[in-house]
């Protein structure tokens, strides 16, 4: 054993968590999903005492695993459950050691995978079914599944106990769906896994602007249904393609400080390039036949950023008409959002402020503070100062992480001085 550095746990319930309350789901059943979740909580936190004064165990997560699969079988000798399970979980605790790190993998990944599907499974309620994957498969908590669907902590919570609730009273078996219920099933686990990495590639709150473990995650998950022949659609390979030509960037969206940099300021030569090459190839793989999903567009556009040589050589009408054939697929304010940014781009900033406008009463951006940043930017480009400098206030009071909040107060003081603008 070794010492235990203070963030091995952590790295532990990130990296690994949903992959434990999956693979004790399996054997433990839909109904008592709670319990896989509170055994594994609870071998995470008895791994916070042992660890700092015993040593780190050879095998980390093994020896975490191994503290819940025992802590669920005390609970249901506890209860008299049915002897079937117990044996299973016996057995399960007290694996062959000969059995390979390669196996082993393969079976969490398959119980991730049917992990996905069960949260997504007609009988939890439609407004929870996202929120549950997040909970239970990506290990989000409250606050920040909250500000992923911008949505209130109390709603989130409310909704998890519902689906745990429903969970418990139906026969629910923890598979993949037949040929027949997969499409809508499937659907629904590609928006849960776009809303992961986009929580990574953009927090919405804290001290950091990326979180890099759960980008790979989305990707690992994204990756892994490319792996069952019935799950490799056009629109799993788009949604793949869109991920990596956006994740290529992160090495360059903050600088030695830690500082976020906006597109416009990237050094691209530091974009991951095995990345773009792969997102390229998914890309071209998402295409053909009569398939044209949200990701397909959106992949589009990353794309078109990903080809051009620097920001100035940005092809921007070719993003504005995927952005309008976005918004006949998938309509949202945020989309309308990212649309006006390209209308800026093609027509000008009047005409980017006059698509904002109608945005201003929609509730879903009411706390987004990249709304009226985006129009202090257009304002500052017409020259309005006073009028930038009063949606730039707006911006700062709003949630967001600090990198962001920083850049926001820089280019507030700038303003104030009658700076030129800086591009986005």
């Amino acid at each position: 054993m070794s010492a235990a550095p203070p963030n091995l746990v952590d790295d532990l319930f990130r990296h690994r968590y949903g992959r434990m309350v999956a693979g004790l789901c399996r054997v433990l059943g839909p109904a008592r999903l709670d319990l896989a979740e509170d055994v594994v909580q609870e071998a995470l936190l008895r791994a916070l005492r042992v660890w700092p004064a015993e040593g780190i165990p050879e095998q980390p997560e093994a020896w975490v695993f191994k503290v819940a699969r025992n802590l669920a079988l005390d609970n249901l000798r506890r209860q008299k459950i049915a002897s079937r399970i117990e044996a299973e979980l016996r057995q399960w605790a007290e694996r062959d050691p000969s059995t390979s790190p390669a196996e082993e993998a393969s079976e969490l990944g398959d119980d991730t995978l049917r992990m996905l599907f069960l949260c997504s499974h007609p009988a939890v309620p439609k407004d929870a079914r996202v929120p549950l994957i997040l909970k239970t498969v990506c290990g989000l908590g409250v606050p920040a599944i909250a500000a992923a669907l911008l949505q209130k902590e109390a709603t989130i919570a409310q909704r998890l106990v519902r689906a745990k609730a429903r969970l418990q009273g139906e026969d629910i078996t923890f598979a993949v769906p037949n040929a027949a219920d997969l499409p809508g099933r499937l659907d629904l686990v590609l928006e849960v896994l776009y809303l992961v990495f986009n929580e990574g590639y953009r927090a919405h709150r804290g001290n950091e602007l990326v979180r890099a473990e759960l980008v790979e995650e989305a990707l690992r998950l994204t990756a892994m249904l490319l792996l069952v022949p019935a799950l490799c659609t056009p629109t799993v390979h788009a949604l793949l393609a869109l991920m990596l030509l956006l994740g290529a960037r992160l090495p360059a969206r903050t600088d030695a400080s830690g500082e976020l940099l906006t597109l416009a300021h990237q050094d691209r030569h530091r974009w991951h390039r095995e990345w773009l090459q792969l997102g390229f190839q998914h890309f071209a793989r998402s295409i053909g036949g009569n398939v044209l999903s949200a990701f397909h567009c959106e992949a589009a556009i990353a794309s078109v950023h990903a080809s051009a040589t620097n920001y100035a050589a940005t092809d921007w009408p070719r993003i504005l008409q995927e952005y309008d054939r976005l918004l006949q697929i998938a309509p949202s304010p945020i989309v309308q959002l990212n649309r006006a940014v390209a209308i800026a781009k093609v027509h000008g900033p009047t005409a980017g402020l006059e698509a904002l406008q109608r945005l201003r009463k929609e509730r879903v951006l009411a706390e987004y503070p990249l709304l009226p940043a985006t129009c202090a930017q257009l304002h500052w480009q017409m020259g309005e100062h006073d009028h930038a400098i009063a949606e730039l206030e707006v911006a700062l009071q709003l949630p967001c992480t600090d990198p962001e909040q920083r850049l926001l107060h820089q280019r507030l003081l700038a303003c104030r001085r009658r700076a030129a603008p800086p591009d986005w």
